[in-house]
């Protein structure tokens, strides 16, 4: 995560792909590249993938920009920031696990596209329905939350067969022109479910924020969990708390979760060259480190 309020010119990096998937390479091995950028007189996120592409938004990483960005907004606990050009309230909340700083993301997400449903011949989205191209068996909820999604519940998570529909989704150039993130979601009872995802622009990922607020939606809207009641949300990579909401603006769910920081450095980006030179080591930030470790091994313990 990078400070392209205090360094606008970073925002450049947006333009260099190469460059973007070096850093997410080579500076700890990362799944993202975020900016924490200023849009207008107020403040915002832009998404860099593994890959070097622009994703419209990201669920953790908003988060971890919204810490950043209360440097800027003062104390305030509720404020908005954007990201793919739509607006999101933010607001600081209670630790879900131990001093945690934690914060909630409101996300309206849409059934439909311009660009997906034309092309399978139909107006509007789908809820529980099946993508004969994609797979004859499988029961695909599509939703766009500035991002696109595809979801389907499973009785068991196979992460092979999760990697190998991401991969054709690649191959579906005509049913799927910009690609989707792929999810499986398996319903546990009692308002609780366990994700797994095929990030577009990265591959299998430990966790994706807009995947797991895609299948709390999902859920609620198939039956599996229920509308205005919190839903625990656990994936390889943590835990959150989702909240499907339908309104006068149509579908919202809030995406409630940890925003750890793993450390600090500095570096020298050179934009005209393309190249960067880090100074000194990055700083790990061990408190934080170990309470996130404490917080994986509770769900770990859940053999789920």
């Amino acid at each position: 995560m990078l400070d392209a309020v205090r360094e606008p010119a970073l925002e450049r990096l947006t333009e260099q792909p190469e460059l973007v998937a070096r850093l997410c390479r080579e500076v700890g091995r990362t799944d993202g590249l975020l900016l924490t950028v200023r849009v207008g007189e107020e403040y915002g996120m832009r998404m860099m993938n593994t890959d070097g592409s622009e994703a419209e938004m990201c669920g953790n990483g908003i988060r971890c920009v919204a810490r950043q960005a209360q440097e800027y907004v003062g104390q305030s606990d509720r404020f908005d920031l954007f990201s793919g050009g739509k607006r999101h309230a933010i607001r600081r909340e209670e630790p879900i696990f131990g001093s945690i700083p934690t914060y909630c993301v409101a996300i309206g997400i849409s059934l439909s596209t311009p660009d997906f449903v034309p092309s399978m011949g139909r107006k509007e989205g789908f809820v529980g329905e099946v993508i004969e191209a994609l797979d004859p068996t499988l029961k695909f909820t599509y939703l766009n939350l500035g991002n696109p999604h595809l979801v389907a519940a499973v009785d068991r998570i196979d992460l092979e067969r999760l990697s190998a529909l991401g991969e054709k989704v690649k191959s579906l150039q005509e049913l799927l022109p910009h690609g989707t993130n792929v999810s499986f979601y398996r319903p546990l009872g009692n308002q609780r479910i366990y994700t797994a995802t095929y990030e577009r622009g990265v591959g299998l990922t430990a966790s994706c924020g807009t995947a797991m607020t895609a299948c709390s939606t999902a859920a609620s809207l198939i039956g599996y969990c229920r509308h205005d009641e919190p839903i625990t949300v656990l994936n390889s990579g943590g835990r959150v708390r989702c909240l499907s909401m339908r309104s006068d603006e149509g579908l919202i769910t809030t995406l409630s979760g940890n925003a750890t920081y793993e450390g600090e450095g500095e570096m020298v980006l050179d934009l005209e060259q393309g190249s960067y030179e880090l100074i000194g080591d990055l700083r790990p930030y061990d408190d934080e480190r170990a309470e996130y470790d404490l917080f994986l091994k509770t769900i770990q313990a859940e053999k789920l």
